[in-house]
């Protein structure tokens, strides 16, 4: 078994290959070779029999993304992209690398003759957008309001007519927002739910740029690795011909992440959160769904915590050691 990971320097690309060198196995075959490409080095060591190669490079640039596939992979976990707040701040690259990386990608595997790898392809919730219903079912219209969520949608559409015309055997998996991210704050506009937890565990301020009455869905990073892990061994006819699905995950409002927080980490961690509002995250949170039915995906079999103090707690033990701060 060969596998491809792209954008595997991100922080879910990261967690990715762990599980993969952890396990050794996808789709019921020995992993023998893993490649991890992005525009910078992934860190990762051969381990278990497993070769481990760095790739560095551009999807979009002529010929990039044939040279990726050369080897033919037998699975691709496409995650490369633009977070959104930086693909609506810079329109340009969102487009460049959401949209035309993605395409040459699914180019050079269509162009590979008798190639037909299984590739998951990691999409958005942004796929949507408002006015919602209270909870969202899965036929629900995709008509997204911003920059990344367009980007998002195009891809699908192009990953569901490949697969259609048997170029390739595709999954997209919409992801909610992933959270409680570890490391440092990147540019999704996003990034506050998780920094509202993350920074106060670790005893710094934290700054909330919405109402705590905002409602969102959310999954813990080990969730969207056990999504795209799932992806890749689904069977492909058990799916059928809608090839995006929309995740599971955990629908609250900012003042219940909070309250999870207080009963997890107690008062003088709360006591860190700041409220101070940011009219352009504000911009673009209150066009963004809400909470999902997601029933598709859990026939599925696709799961994901059912609370958010079981996010937080994922956290504490997979960043924290376990350790709740005093």
């Amino acid at each position: 078994m060969h596998i491809l990971v792209t954008g595997a320097a991100g922080m879910i690309g990261r967690k990715l290959t762990e599980r993969l060198l952890k396990t050794g196995t996808l789709r019921g075959r020995k992993i023998a070779s893993l490649d991890l490409h992005d525009i910078v080095p992934a860190q990762a060591a051969s381990t278990g029999g497993i070769a481990v190669k760095a790739l560095t490079g551009d999807l979009a640039d002529e010929g990039a993304s044939a040279r990726l596939i050369e080897s033919r992979p037998d699975v691709i976990f496409h995650l490369a992209g633009v977070v959104s707040g930086e693909a609506e701040a810079n329109f340009d690259l969102g487009y460049r690398v959401n949209l035309v990386g993605s395409k040459a990608l699914f180019d050079a595997v269509r162009l590979t003759e008798g190639y037909t790898p299984r590739l998951v392809f990691a999409s958005s919730i942004a796929v949507y957008g408002g006015p919602f219903p209270d909870v969202i079912p899965d036929d629900f219209q995709q008509a997204p309001l911003s920059s990344y969520g367009t980007q998002k949608l195009m891809s699908e559409l192009v990953l569901t007519d490949y697969t259609r015309r048997g170029f390739m055997d595709g999954i997209g998996i919409r992801f909610p927002t992933i959270c409680v991210r570890p490391g440092k704050p990147n540019k999704a506009a996003s990034g506050f739910f998780s920094g509202i937890i993350r920074e106060p565990l670790d005893g710094k301020e934290a700054l909330l740029p919405v109402p705590r009455s905002v409602v969102h869905t959310h999954a813990s990073p080990r969730a969207a690795v056990n999504f795209l892990i799932h992806g890749a061994e689904i069977d492909g006819a058990e799916v059928g011909p809608r090839r995006n699905i929309t995740m599971p995950g955990v629908g609250v409002t900012v003042g219940e992440q909070i309250e999870a927080l207080r009963r997890i980490a107690g008062e003088k961690v709360v006591g860190l959160i700041r409220e101070e509002h940011d009219e352009a995250v504000w911009g673009l949170v209150k066009n963004w769904p809400t909470r999902f039915e997601a029933k598709r995906a859990r026939e599925l079999g696709f799961q994901a915590e059912t609370s958010f103090d079981e996010i937080v707690r994922a956290h504490i033990e997979d960043e924290l050691g376990g350790k709740v701060p005093v």
